[in-house]
Parts: structure tokens; C-alpha cells; sequence
């Protein structure tokens, strides 16, 4: 049976395909069509009706909108494609990061009708920056005031250049709408497929100048377009329609000829990563894992991030479903049980047989919004935290926070809508009622100097047996923090270097005004300690003895003194807008905007409307939708996405801190030393 399995997997390819949109631009019905297409599903479903086969949670059939991934499978001829519907509100971006890291290729499916958006944008430029290979597809093109070459235009010129119409729309706008592909030898087409690509091809540009038709062959071009395509360097746009089935022939044939299989030895190491964790019905953890080398089988322990777990149960995706196998091999995406404490991101296997893209931390912005959450009931408090944990374990971006003195809990969120499933989901799947406090804006910290603070062990005002000495340094803007080491790795046991690292991150999340302090280097510039102490009966004695505790406790004291010479200034997220209003509200716009502190760039004229793009705060955002509407008669449209950190002018605000507070030594060392006598 073995074999025989062995056997298929050489006979068949994989491809891991992702479908990615702004929401209401249809990807979750081209889902449906796709499977309906392969034979995996009788009848199509409907978002409206709830009746999907990748919406399954309750909340999703509610709302019409997908807010976790899916995986679906079906099959093209000898491709087995895995299928990852994926949310398209920008609130949900979370679960988009995480199948990123899993893709061999993508579909973008943009709107006939609205065009690129706000997340068009966002998902094409982060698809182009990690050389996902990625085909277009304009969708809805039976729908009133669909115009595909409008769109097409968008595509080159607030996404790529580097776009390739393969074919054009008949009766576009029309429930009669058809796609009609170009024929290989179509002189126009050939003509454009030849100029786009000649720019990344020295030998074809070479005979599109001498004009050499024995290599401008429509063989030729299209070998090149699939080289191309597979190296993401151009993009084939096709034009359709979910609901009719137009075009839908041509995109899957696409998806077949020009996107890559998965790679990878059945025979290598075991190598995956983990993009998804979702609870079963008895409440045990179900890891989806993508393997990149190796097979995993029931019964098999696999290497994870400090610890390692034992697999007790396979399943693979096969038309439609996940069904239990006895293995999973290179190539595939399997759900795993029995890997208690799996998370989110983990590499399961060798790491260095994980192909660099598919390691990326993040891809997208991180969350720019917090709120408080309080339950309803005091006596679900404790109940509440339980059930936040479970929830951060599926989504580690919201980031709960608690704070111990004023027994509240935090999260950080993305947008209003992902509040309101959130609080949905406590109630339905926990039985929680909660009340959330008005979201605020997630600042950061930044580092604007250097500085250094060192402290001795035995030496006042000292009470802990270690010697920490930290340098802080500025870091480029999205590096992170570093952090390294100044002194020989064996001047003390490799415990308390590791002590003092893992404490230096953590510390990191609450900087001199409470806000994360990113993009900076941490050296370690001094370390000492007390060997091992024992009493003449051989008892060891912690008085005299210095431990990985002592070094935790430290770090925090001499880390913020080095921050404070250092010096952090606060940035604030800023968003990017494109505003679409009628030409004669304009004059009244522009200090509304103004208001908001939004800067906008010189508006462009279309016609009778005006298109303004700039930037805005984050916390300005929310202010301008409900303005817009009284504003512009109702006629105005808003995109926006974040876009970068600004610094605060003015007062910094600052956030209420969570920790022990190692900006006050005498209540920090009180707690700490008060928490150590308890434990």
C-alpha cells in the first residue's frame, strides 16, 4: 500500500494555489466555480445564501464574508491543485500573511466593475515582493458597468506594467458577456506578448529588434510566458465571470501550463511550516502544515521550535475534502493531530530546507489598533482570558495583553469589523458576553541615539547575582530587533546569554512611553557571574549561587536605563487614502481634510469627479468615512491602507504599561523580589 502511494505521488503534481481579492470582488464564487468545473461539488453555492464550501463557520455564512482560510482540492488533468480561499476584508490580512508562506502560486481576482482597490493594491505589490508567480483575473464581467479595458488599464498603471491581456470581453456589462481568448497567432497579440516580454529577455529583445519570426514563433512566446510567469516576472490577466462560468476553461488551463508544482523529495528531511491552527471537536490543537522535503507519518515525532511532537493522525486534501492517510509527502499541505503545543509559524523539521520566502515573520503591516476587553459578567473574567488565549493561538496578531493592576484584558486589532467577530465568536463558541472600549491607535517606539548602561554583580545598587551590560543602537525602519553579543560566548554557561536575549524582546514590547520599541540592535557589552555554590553537604545555595532568574530579573533595570540615554521618539501609523469626490465639493473638502491632519497630494480631474491621494493618521481614518458621506452628497468613495510610521508632533501619547515597570527601580525591584520570595 505503501508503494503504491509512493507510486501516485511520482505520477501526479501538486500546486498550492492561493486565491486572493479585495473583498466583493468574488473570489470565494470562484471558488465554488472552480470546484463545480473539476466535478468536486454538484451545485454551486451562494455567498448571499450562506451555502459555500470555504465559508463554514457560522459568522462567515452570517456576514457573506470569508474570515478564515479554507483548503479545498480538486484536480486539473494530472495537477492536484490545493486551494486556499483566503479573506479579502482588509481587517482579516492576518490569515492572508500566513497562507503567503505556503504558495507556490496565487490568483488576483479584481473587480470589472470597482477595479483596483485599496487591497489590490496591498496583496499585488506583497505577491510581486516574495516572487509569488500570479495570474489575473477580472471578474464579474457580466455585471453592469463592468469595462474591462478600464480595468486592464488599472492593472498597468497602479500595479504592474508588466500585466499580458490573454484575451478580450464581448458584450461586456451584459448577462451575455463572453471571454474570448486571443489566438495564438493573433498578430496583435503576439506583437504585445513579445514587447512585454523582450524586457526581461535579452535573447527574445534581440529578435524582436532584427524582427527574427523564426524565434517569435507562438510556440516560442508562449514557452517564454510560461518561464516568465513562473518566475513572477509578468502577469497573464484573463477576464470572466464566476457566476457564468466565462473564462473560467481558459483561467484553469493557466493555472495547469503556467504556474509551477510544488517541489520537493518524498526521500529528504522533514521540513514544513505551519500556517494555520484550529481546535477539533474534543478541543485537541490541528496543525495545517505545508511540507516542503520529506514525508510525515502517523506515529512519527517531528522536530519543532525547542520541543517535539508525536503525529497521531494524518489527514490530506483530495476533491473537496481532507481525508486520513497514513503519510503525508513534499509538496502537500496536510492537517496534523497530536502536536499539542504547535503554533502558528513553527518550522516543523530541518528549517534549512525551507525555502526563504516561505520563512518570512511578516509580510503585511502589523495591527494599528488595541482595545480593551471586558466581559459582561465578572465571574467570567478568568473564562474570558482562557478563551482570548485559545483565540490568539489561531490568530497570534491580536497580541493579548494583560495588565495585572487594573485587571483588564487587550487586543490588538486590525479594524472595527474584526471587533464585532471577535465579540461573535465569545458568545457563540464560549458563551461570553463582552463589551469592548473604543479602539485606539497602536504606536511604536523608535530609537534616536545610542546608549549604554552597565550593572555588577555584588555591587550597589545591584541586588542580583549577575553582571548585564547593554549597548542600544537605531536600526533601519522594519528590521527589527537584534540582538548581539559583545563579549565571548564563553565567559559565562550559555543559559544566562540565552537568559538575557529572550528578556531583552520582551522587555522591548513596552518602551520608555509603553509602546513597542522596534528596529534597534541590543549588545550585550558586559556579563559575570557566581559559579555554583554548595554548602559542605553538598546543598546548593541560591544566596551564593547566580541563576538564568537573576539575569531575567536584571536585564529589564539595565536595558531601560540604556533606552532612556538613548532616547525614543513615538511614531504613529499612517495611512495612504485615494479619495474619489465630485468636482464641485472640492473646495470644501480640501479643509476637512486639513482637520484631520491629512496631507493631500494635487487632486487629479476625471471627468466631473476629482481623485485626491495622500496621507492620513491612522486614528483620523474612522473621522473620515463618517464625514465623507455629509461632505460629498453621499457621492464620495474612500481606500485606504496603511502605509508607514510617522513620528508624533507634538506631546507623545503613552500607554499604560503591563509589566513591572523597570522604569521605577524601587517599585521594580519590590514586585520582582516580592514575586520571587512567593514562588
Amino acid at each position: 500500500m505503501q508503494a503504491h502511494t509512493h507510486q501516485q505521488e511520482k505520477l501526479h503534481h501538486t500546486l498550492n494555489l492561493g486565491i486572493l481579492a479585495h473583498v466583493d470582488a468574488g473570489k470565494t464564487s470562484l471558488t465554488e466555480r472552480l470546484l463545480h468545473s473539476a466535478g468536486v461539488i454538484d451545485e454551486i453555492g451562494s455567498v448571499d445564501a450562506g451555502s459555500t464550501q470555504t465559508d463554514s463557520l457560522a459568522l462567515e455564512r452570517q456576514r457573506g464574508i470569508t474570515i478564515k482560510s479554507a483548503v479545498v482540492s480538486f484536480a486539473i488533468d494530472d495537477v492536484t491543485v490545493n486551494l486556499i480561499d483566503t479573506p479579502g476584508h482588509p481587517d482579516f490580512i492576518a490569515e492572508v500573511e500566513r497562507v503567503l508562506s505556503v504558495l507556490d502560486g496565487a490568483v488576483l481576482v479584481v473587480s470589472a466593475v470597482e477595479g483596483v482597490q485599496a487591497q489590490t493594491r496591498v496583496l499585488m505589490r506583497t505577491l510581486r515582493r516574495l516572487g509569488i508567480p500570479t495570474l489575473v483575473f477580472v471578474n464579474k464581467v457580466d455585471r453592469r458597468s463592468a469595462d474591462p479595458e478600464r480595468v486592464l488599464a488599472e492593472l498597468a498603471r497602479r500595479l504592474t506594467p508588466a500585466v499580458i491581456p490573454m484575451g478580450t470581453v464581448h458584450a461586456p456589462g451584459a448577462h451575455a458577456a463572453r471571454y474570448i481568448p486571443y489566438a495564438a497567432d493573433d498578430p496583435r497579440f503576439t506583437a504585445r506578448l513579445a514587447e512585454v516580454l523582450a524586457e526581461r529577455d535579452d535573447e527574445l529583445l534581440s529578435a524582436y529588434v532584427e524582427g527574427d519570426a523564426a524565434v517569435l514563433t507562438p510556440g516560442g512566446l508562449r514557452a517564454a510566458l510560461a518561464d516568465q510567469t513562473r518566475r513572477a516576472q509578468v502577469h497573464p490577466v484573463f477576464f470572466g465571470s464566476a457566476m457564468t462560468g466565462t473564462g473560467l476553461s481558459a483561467l484553469t488551463d493557466a493555472v495547469k501550463e503556467l504556474l509551477p508544482a510544488a517541489a520537493g523529495a518524498a526521500d529528504g528531511p522533514v521540513a514544513g511550516t505551519v500556517f494555520k491552527v484550529e481546535r477539533g471537536p474534543s478541543g485537541e490543537k490541528v496543525a495545517y502544515a505545508r511540507l516542503f522535503s520529506g514525508t510525515v507519518r502517523v506515529r512519527d515525532r517531528v522536530a519543532l521550535p525547542g520541543l517535539d511532537g508525536k503525529v497521531t493522525a494524518v489527514s490530506v486534501f483530495e476533491r473537496g475534502a481532507a481525508v486520513r492517510r497514513d503519510a503525508v509527502t513534499a509538496g502537500r499541505i496536510a492537517k496534523l493531530w497530536g502536536l499539542h503545543r504547535v503554533r502558528i509559524g513553527d518550522v516543523l523539521g530541518d528549517p534549512r530546507h525551507v525555502p526563504e520566502r516561505h520563512t518570512a515573520a511578516h509580510h503585511f503591516a502589523p495591527p494599528t489598533l488595541e482595545t480593551v476587553v471586558a466581559p459582561r459578567c465578572a465571574a467570567d473574567r478568568g473564562a474570558l482570558h482562557a478563551a482570548l488565549t485559545q483565540l490568539a493561538e489561531q490568530d497570534p496578531l491580536i497580541d493579548l495583553r494583560q495588565d495585572p493592576l487594573r485587571q483588564e484584558i487587550s487586543v490588538s486589532l486590525y479594524g472595527e469589523v474584526q471587533k464585532e467577530v471577535i465579540e461573535a465568536t465569545l458568545a457563540d463558541e464560549f458563551g461570553i458576553g463582552v463589551d469592548f472600549r473604543e479602539s485606539t491607535t497602536l504606536c511604536v517606539e523608535r530609537v534616536v541615539g545610542t546608549g549604554a548602561h552597565v550593572e555588577f554583580i555584588d555591587t550597589d545598587p545591584n541586588p542580583f547575582l549577575a553582571t548585564v551590560g547593554l549597548r542600544v543602537d537605531p536600526a533601519p525602519a522594519g528590521t527589527g530587533v537584534e540582538f548581539r553579543l559583545g563579549v565571548e560566548l564563553g565567559a559565562m554557561p550559555y543559559a544566562f546569554f540565552k537568559a538575557v536575549e529572550e528578556t531583552v524582546k520582551e522587555t522591548l514590547a513596552q518602551g520608555l512611553h509603553g509602546w513597542e520599541v522596534s528596529d534597534c540592535v541590543v549588545t550585550m557589552t558586559h556579563s559575570g557571574y557566581w559559579p555554583r555554590q554548595s554548602h559542605a553537604h553538598a546543598v546548593f545555595d541560591k544566596s551564593m549561587s547566580s541563576t538564568a532568574g537573576d539575569f531575567r530579573q536584571l536585564t529589564p533595570l539595565v536595558l531601560m536605563d540604556a533606552l532612556r540615554r538613548a532616547g525614543t521618539r513615538v511614531h504613529e501609523p499612517m495611512h495612504r487614502f485615494r479619495l474619489t469626490a465630485p468636482a464641485d465639493v472640492f473646495g470644501t473638502l480640501l479643509p476637512a481634510l486639513g482637520r484631520l491632519r491629512a496631507v493631500p497630494h494635487a487632486p487629479t480631474a476625471e471627468g466631473s469627479v476629482y481623485i485626491i491621494d495622500g496621507v492620513i493618521p491612522a486614528a483620523r481614518v474612522h473621522g473620515l468615512e463618517q464625514a465623507l458621506p455629509g461632505l460629498t452628497r453621499g457621492e464620495g468613495e474612500l481606500e485606504s491602507a496603511f502605509d508607514h510610521y510617522a513620528p508624533v508632533t507634538g506631546t507623545p501619547p503613552a500607554r499604560p504599561r503591563t509589566d513591572h515597570n523597570p522604569l521605577d527601580r524601587k517599585e521594580y525591584v519590590q514586585r520582582v523580589t516580592r514575586r520571587t520570595r512567593v514562588g
